[in-house]
């Protein structure tokens, strides 16, 4: 990318378009094109095309989506599934008919199959069964995936597809009903040390392990990624090392400052046992993350602290 390209990133205002479109003005890229979803409905065929027709861009992040938690992604499934595909299949069909020179499409490390080899490399893609409970947003994605591919081989697009592991930073989703784990615990820690509680009850059993990697590290592997790699074949975004949701939470109370006690509930969906991708097509490229887990959680604990202060006025 040079820096007077035109570079849409779809979905700038969420979690990952936010974080890549910080990136990409960091690194001097000055003709950066976003549309809020109240100006462009990206499940709506006919607002695709003609954006695509109007602004003409030369390189696409795609990082819209629905997203949301276990108990978000098993109680909205249709949602999850519709939203995701409509999606997709708009932009990487745009991009196919305008020639953007690149897209780079975000998907997620829940399309492996739920008892996956661990760690979980690119060729385990639809070696197994998929985690239920995620089943219908992991489907959408591999759609994604599939798509990107088929464009590659039959027109020569440069259509690639990213998986990024577990995300987290400013700009996350701490809705309790919708938000992921890291996020969740944030705001159910502090919300427990605020009431002055002895015990934080986490779902689950705290004995799965999740691989977390900080959103501006994702970005940078981003964009990173847009001016590097060529191939058709997904590639992994993540830190090649994970931790039990235990000890997560225990991460998240001594950064919040909480001194009670934690406690589990099993009755509560674990889902898959263990989530930590094989990064080495990647670290052989020579890019490695640089965000410390621990700092990482201290700086978007800082950032929700802010944002409940902005919020309350």
């Amino acid at each position: 990318m040079e820096p007077n390209d035109k570079i849409y990133v779809a979905g700038h205002q969420g979690l990952v378009g936010s974080a890549i479109v910080r990136k990409l003005r960091w690194e001097g890229y000055k003709n950066i094109v976003t549309r809020a979803r109240f100006q462009l409905d990206l499940t709506r065929q006919t607002q695709v095309e003609d954006f695509f027709q109007q602004e003409k861009p030369d390189y696409v992040f795609l990082a819209a989506a629905m997203v949301g938690g276990i108990w978000a992604n098993n109680t909205y499934r249709a949602d999850f599934i519709y939203t995701n595909l409509a999606i997709e299949t708009h932009v990487i069909h745009a991009c196919h008919e305008q020639a953007v020179d690149k897209l780079l499409f975000l998907g997620s490390s829940c399309i492996y199959p739920k008892l996956c080899s661990q760690p979980m490399k690119e060729e385990a893609l639809l070696s197994g069964y998929l985690e239920p409970t995620n089943e219908p947003y992991a489907i959408a994605k591999i759609a994604g995936i599939k798509m990107c591919e088929a464009y590659y081989h039959q027109y020569g697009h440069r259509f690639i597809s990213v998986m990024p592991t577990n995300l987290y930073g400013t700009h996350d989703n701490f809705d309790p009903a919708t938000s992921h784990v890291l996020p969740a615990l944030i705001r159910k820690v502090h919300e427990a040390k605020v009431r002055g509680d002895e015990e934080v009850v986490v779902w689950g059993t705290g004995t799965p392990r999740r691989e977390f990697l900080h959103v501006d590290d994702l970005a940078d592997a981003c964009v990173f990624l847009m001016n590097y790699y060529e191939d058709s074949r997904l590639i992994n975004i993540g830190t090649g090392e994970d931790l039990s949701i235990r000890r997560l939470a225990e991460l998240i109370c001594e950064v919040v400052g909480f001194e009670g006690r934690l406690a589990f509930d099993p009755e509560k969906p674990d889902g898959a046992p263990r989530k930590l991708l094989d990064v080495s097509r990647l670290r052989s490229m020579g890019w490695t993350p640089k965000i410390d887990l621990k700092a990482g959680i201290a700086e978007t604990y800082s950032w929700y602290l802010e944002q409940m202060v902005a919020n309350n006025g």
